[in-house]
């Protein structure tokens, strides 16, 4: 399968979108595999339902950036997107980290089942 990083970068800017909009609980309901977690950079590990329940009532992102994106093929339809990311709220410094995203192709179309956040020395918010 041939697997374009254009797609898969649109579904993370849907995402950090959706985190600006507030509206990342039904999004990454939508978007995360049942067994999904998320490791985030502060040391949390949530399970899909503790990202939904974590961003129901999360403050929003004021604007975000995502650059330096990588794709890693590993084959039967899973692959690794590695990138760059900025992102600002009010009233708290930037957060800029490395970010990985493991998607598997299920049930026609890309499925989050890992997110890794590494948060880059010196410029955790």
């Amino acid at each position: 399968m041939t697997v374009p990083i254009e797609e898969l970068m649109e579904l993370e800017h849907q995402g950090w979108t959706s985190l600006c909009q507030g509206t990342g609980a039904e999004f990454y309901a939508q978007l995360m595999t049942d067994d999904a977690v998320m490791v985030l950079a502060h040391g949390f590990v949530l399970n899909r339902n503790d990202v939904v329940a974590s961003l129901k009532d999360a403050p929003t992102w004021d604007r975000y950036e995502l650059t330096d994106a990588q794709l890693i093929d590993l084959g039967d339809e899973t692959v690794i997107l590695v990138y760059r990311g900025r992102a600002c709220r009010a009233d708290a410094p930037e957060f800029h980290a490395v970010m990985s995203s493991v998607y598997a192709w299920r049930d026609g179309r890309w499925r989050l089942t890992l997110y890794q956040q590494t948060v880059i020395p010196g410029e955790l918010g």
